[in-house]
């Protein structure tokens, strides 16, 4: 089952609820048809979205104790794809990159925010945002990647489904 309306509906929700300019620095999103794999897409977004709001805690790989960024990436995908992914942000980092000018919805996004190395992660939801579980004290949220905070630390994408 495809979920545009809901897609449609969220995007909509997310974008009137957080704006932010884009600068012309930030990854742009292609116009190119979706992964050939597109109802394990939905289904990928549909679980994310369903999360939002579960606490952050360090470690955390449940929606009854909470996530942290790469915990909620292998919940997500493990439950709603039933794919397997590395458990820290270095294995996700050590998957296949992709351009990411082609982000489409599911694909990984990766930010170094100490260096060079990958220390966050999101879900890329459409319409230049991602959904993630940010740092402690927070909750799982969708973010604008377009942000000048994200757009500093973005380091690349990763396409895990083909």
């Amino acid at each position: 089952m495809r979920l545009p309306g809901f897609m449609m509906l969220a995007a909509t929700l997310v974008i009137a609820g957080c704006s932010s300019a884009p600068t012309t620095h930030a990854p742009q999103v292609s116009a190119a048809p979706p992964a050939p794999s597109g109802q394990a897409y939905d289904d990928v977004i549909f679980h994310a979205f369903s999360l939002l709001g579960t606490p952050y805690r360090y470690g955390g790989m449940s929606p009854d104790t909470g996530f942290d960024c790469s915990g909620l990436i292998n919940y997500v995908y493990r439950e709603s794809a039933g794919v397997s992914l590395p458990r820290t942000t270095s294995g996700l980092s050590a998957l296949p990159a992709r351009r990411s000018d082609s982000l489409q919805p599911g694909d990984l996004v990766l930010f170094s925010m100490q260096g060079r190395k990958v220390n966050h992660a999101g879900i890329y939801v459409g319409d230049g945002r991602f959904l993630h579980a940010p740092s402690t004290g927070g909750h799982v949220r969708v973010d604008n990647l377009h942000a000048s905070h994200w757009q500093r630390w973005f380091s690349g994408s990763r396409r895990v489904l083909d």
